[in-house]
């Protein structure tokens, strides 16, 4: 039991060092990530989000609400990168959007170009969030695209990261939509 213990101690204690590493590199790319949201919601535009189970949370973070109520914005998950998003992506996209690309692990990453690639098609800007093996999606961004990549191996640490990006965002939005929250 106590080497059961352990090891759930250093799951903690790798997650912990990786999010304290991760804070100083990965605040201004966040940062003009949330820019290019907001710009996008002002402007009448959607958030499209496509990667699994992040990409869903993300989406109902913006359609919902984080932490304060707020009228719901336009944004929808896709799903995973595939053939169905491929086909989503192509429906709903539009000049002005943005596609928030999700992938942790190298063949979900790899997944994400030719999704990717239809958003540079439509005129979208790309946010993409990936872990250190980025697969291609690199080759496929424009300048005006947002990269942040998480600086671990193991998917299992890039997506708890990404998750707290996420989370990131929608506070960031929130904040640039609605302005400072009233402490009282």
């Amino acid at each position: 039991m106590l080497m059961l213990e352990q090891r759930i101690q250093q799951q903690f204690f790798e997650g912990a060092d990786l999010l304290s590493q991760a804070a100083d590199p990965l605040s201004r790319p966040i940062a003009q990530a949330a820019q290019a949201l907001v710009g996008c919601i002002t402007a009448g535009g959607k958030v499209l989000f496509v990667g699994a189970a992040l990409a869903r949370h993300g989406a109902s973070l913006l359609v919902g609400r984080f932490e304060r109520e707020r009228p719901p914005l336009a944004a929808l998950a896709l799903g995973t990168a595939g053939e169905p998003a491929l086909a989503q992506l192509q429906a709903l996209g539009a000049p002005g959007d943005v596609l928030v690309a999700l992938g942790a692990a190298p063949d979900a990453v790899a997944a994400l170009v030719p999704c990717v690639r239809v958003a540079k098609d439509k005129d979208m800007v790309v946010v993409a969030l990936t872990g250190l093996d980025v697969a291609g999606v690199d080759k496929v961004l424009a300048e005006t695209d947002v990269h942040i990549v998480v600086p671990h191996e193991r998917a299992v640490r890039v997506r708890e990261v990404q998750l707290l990006m996420l989370h990131c965002l929608a506070d960031a939005v929130d904040l640039q939509l609605m302005g400072e929250q009233d402490s009282s």
